[in-house]
C-alpha cells in the first residue's frame, strides 16, 4: 500500500477549512492530516471537535507555535499548509523547508521585501517545494481569459486596464480584523492585490519591473466617518447596543462558526473579530492607483477600491490585433459566515449555483465583437478552489497547457508588485523591482 503524504496546517483561521475539509474527504486515500499548529487551543480544540463530527476521526494531534519544529519531527510532516497571519509566513516557511519539508501556502507569499528574500534564499538552499495557492488563476473565466490571449487573437498585449472593486460588506471585513494593521497584512496592495497582480503577470507572461502609485485611506477610519458627520459610538460590535442595527457591524454571537473560531476563542489571544470600520487603528490604504510596467513593454493601470456598492472587476486588453473585455460580478461574502461562498462544504455542491456574472468579449480591430462563452463555476472564487484544490491534491499528473500552479517566484513577483507601490505610496517615487530583492540565480 502506498504511503499517505502527511500534512499539517498552522493557522487555524477560517481560510484553512478548505483545505482542511479537502484532506479529510476528497483526498483522504491518499493524503493525511497530522497536525494542527496555532497560537489558540480554544481555536483548534473547536476544529477538531468539528472533524470529529463530520468525519468521524479521532482528534489530530495539536501545537503551539513555538512547537512548530517539534510537530514536523514528532508527526513525520512532509508538507506544511500555511495559512497563518501573513506576516509569519515567512518564519513558517523557512523552518519548514530548512528541516526537509515542503509547503503549501496561501497568498500572499510574505508582506515585504526582507522577508521575501529570505524565503527566495532558503528555497534556493534546500530545493524544497513551495507551492502558492492562487486560486483565481483556477476559475474558468480567467483561464478563458488566457486562453484567448495564448491564441494570439488580439496580438500583442500593449497595455492592461484592471478595476477591483470590494463592496462594504466584504471590503469592510478588512478593516474590522487583523488586516487592518500593515504590520499584519502589509495592506490590501499585498494582502488582496497579490491575486490580481498575479493574474496579470501570469496572463500575459510577463514579469513586472517597475511599480509607481497613489494609496490612501480616504473611507473607512474615524477621522474620515467624523469629516462626514457620521457618529462614532462603540470600538466593537459585541457588547455594545449601538450597534445592533448598524449595517456595518458584523455580529459574531448570531453565526456558530464565527461564534466558536473567534467569540469564544479571544479570552486566550485578544484578538478581536468585530471592531467597529470607523475607529482608531487602521492604518491600511482602502483606495490605491497603481501603474506598472513590464519586461515584455506592456502596461497596467490598476485601481483597488473597498468601499464599493458591488464587487466584482473589471479587466481590458489592448492589443496589436484587438481588445479582450472581461466584467465580473461576483457574490459579496464575510470570510467564515454562515453566507461564506468559499466555505468548502459549498464549493463541494457540484449543482450549487454560480456565485458569480461573467461576460467576456472579443473586440478585433476590423471586425465585429463576439462574446466568449465562458463555464460557469461553483463554488469559492468562481469555482477555482475546488480546481486548485485538485491540482494540489489530486492523483493525476496531466500536463496544464495554462500553467495555472504557481511557483514561489509567481508568489513572490505578485507580492513584490503589492511592496512596491507600498513603497511608491510612502515616497511619492516609481519603485524597480530589482531593487526590492534578488532571485538566487539571476544575473
Amino acid at each position: 500500500m502506498t504511503r499517505r503524504t502527511r500534512y499539517a496546517i498552522v493557522g487555524l483561521g477560517s481560510r484553512s477549512r478548505m483545505f482542511s475539509t479537502a484532506l479529510l474527504t476528497d483526498y483522504r486515500d491518499d493524503t493525511e492530516l497530522v497536525g494542527l499548529c496555532d497560537p489558540n487551543q480554544t481555536r483548534m480544540d473547536y476544529y477538531n471537535k468539528v472533524f470529529a463530527e463530520a468525519h468521524g476521526i479521532p482528534a489530530i494531534d495539536t501545537y503551539r507555535p513555538d512547537q512548530f519544529n517539534q510537530m514536523l519531527e514528532e508527526q513525520r510532516v512532509d508538507t506544511v499548509i500555511v495559512t497563518s497571519v501573513d506576516r509569519t509566513h515567512d518564519h513558517y516557511i523557512v523552518e519548514a523547508q530548512k528541516a526537509g519539508r515542503d509547503v503549501i501556502t496561501e497568498k500572499p507569499l510574505t508582506i515585504d521585501a526582507d522577508r521575501c528574500q529570505r524565503i527566495l534564499d532558503t528555497q534556493a538552499s534546500t530545493g524544497q517545494g513551495l507551492t502558492v495557492s492562487f486560486n483565481y488563476r483556477y476559475a474558468p473565466r480567467n483561464s478563458k481569459v488566457k486562453e484567448l490571449i495564448k491564441s494570439g487573437v488580439i496580438g500583442d498585449i500593449i497595455s492592461v486596464h484592471f478595476e477591483w472593486t470590494l463592496d462594504t460588506k466584504h471590503g469592510a471585513d478588512y478593516f474590522r480584523r487583523w488586516h487592518r494593521d500593515k504590520r499584519n497584512s502589509g495592506g490590501l496592495m499585498v494582502h488582496k492585490a497579490s491575486h490580481h497582480f498575479d493574474l496579470v503577470n501570469w496572463w500575459l507572461g510577463a514579469k513586472p519591473k517597475q511599480v509607481f502609485g497613489f494609496g490612501d485611506l480616504t473611507f473607512y477610519g474615524k477621522e474620515n466617518a467624523e469629516r462626514r458627520g457620521e457618529p462614532v459610538t462603540y470600538a466593537r460590535v459585541h457588547g455594545s447596543p449601538q450597534a445592533e442595527n448598524d449595517k456595518w457591524a458584523i455580529h459574531l454571537d448570531q453565526d456558530p462558526t464565527l461564534r466558536a473560531l473567534y467569540l469564544d476563542a479571544e479570552h486566550e489571544d485578544g484578538y478581536l473579530r468585530d471592531r467597529n470600520v470607523f475607529q482608531d487603528g487602521i492604518n491600511i490604504e482602502d483606495d490605491m492607483a497603481v501603474l506598472v510596467k513590464y519586461d515584455t513593454g506592456a502596461t497596467l493601470s490598476y485601481h483597488l477600491t473597498a468601499y464599493s456598492p458591488w464587487e466584482g472587476y473589471r479587466v481590458m486588453f489592448n492589443g496589436t490585433k484587438g481588445r479582450i473585455e472581461l466584467d465580473v460580478e461576483e457574490r459579496s461574502y464575510v470570510s467564515g459566515a454562515a453566507g461564506d461562498p468559499n466555505k468548502p462544504q459549498e464549493a463541494q455542491q457540484k449543482n450549487a449555483p454560480p456565485i458569480d456574472r461573467a461576460t467576456l468579449t472579443v473586440r478585433p480591430l476590423w471586425d465585429i465583437p463576439r462574446k466568449v462563452e465562458v463555464e460557469e463555476g461553483s463554488g469559492g472564487h468562481g469555482g477555482g478552489d475546488r480546481r486548485l484544490l485538485e491540482d494540489l491534491f489530486g492523483a493525476t499528473n496531466e500536463p496544464d497547457p495554462l500553467g495555472r500552479a504557481a511557483s514561489h517566484k509567481d508568489g513572490a513577483y505578485a507580492m513584490l508588485v503589492g511592496a512596491a507601490a507600498n513603497r511608491s505610496f510612502a515616497t511619492g517615487m516609481p519603485v524597480r523591482i530589482d531593487d526590492l530583492v534578488r532571485f538566487p540565480g539571476s544575473v
